[in-house]
């Protein structure tokens, strides 16, 4: 199961259009990274799209999925990856040795994406900054020597490698279009939850 979300490798893209203002600094979250620690950074910004405040942690033993789309700050916050959705019921993927329900595999997925980065480094709406659950698009920094050094956008990786689907509003739209390319890499390459013809089904 580790072997997908490192290997398969999407160019990175800003997810939420209303936070498009710019690319990420790839070479700024590089900069974050402190020795024997995974540093965690969240901006948040305004309806102008500008950067009004950010806040930092460091933990030596990483951060823990609580659910498919949610992860653990600390005791007061957890990061929402918005938009993005298990699929429904049980599903079964015989190239990673899965069977199952869609929502442990998906907190899986999103657990092993959490387990190396050196930063995670995230963007939400100065709306979101006192919630305890906020909405965020989210980057993890891996690297190691010799063999990777990439900076990834979670949600593009999740949906391409078949993890989390997008999720719909109730006009059957997408709730986040800009992603619907990582998602049809999922499709068609039948990764994670595509594998299973009942779920390609729903």
């Amino acid at each position: 199961m580790k072997r997908t979300i490192i290997a398969a490798l999407v160019s990175c893209i800003m997810a939420t259009p209303a936070l498009s203002v710019e690319d990420i600094n790839k070479d700024y979250i590089k900069s974050l990274a402190a020795p024997g620690k995974t540093v965690l950074v969240v901006e948040y910004y305004d309806g102008a799209g500008k950067v009004v405040d950010r806040k930092g942690y460091a933990s030596g033993s990483g951060y823990k999925a609580v659910s498919p789309t949610d992860f653990r700050v600390d005791e007061k916050t957890t990061l929402h990856l918005f938009g993005l959705e298990p699929c429904q019921g049980e599903m079964v993927n015989r190239k990673d040795d899965f069977a199952g329900t869609c929502t442990d595999y998906a907190q899986q997925q999103l657990q092993i994406m959490l387990q190396s980065p050196k930063v995670v480094f995230c963007r939400a709406f100065i709306s979101e900054q006192n919630s305890p659950t906020q909405n965020a698009t989210c980057y993890g920094y891996y690297n190691y020597p010799g063999r990777l050094d990439t900076v990834d956008m979670f949600e593009e990786q999740l949906l391409s490698l078949g993890a989390l689907r997008l999720a719909k509003k109730p006009d059957g739209s997408f709730v986040r279009p800009d992603l619907a390319k990582a998602e049809d890499i999922g499709k068609q390459g039948s990764y994670g939850m595509w594998a299973d013809p009942r779920v390609k089904g729903q």
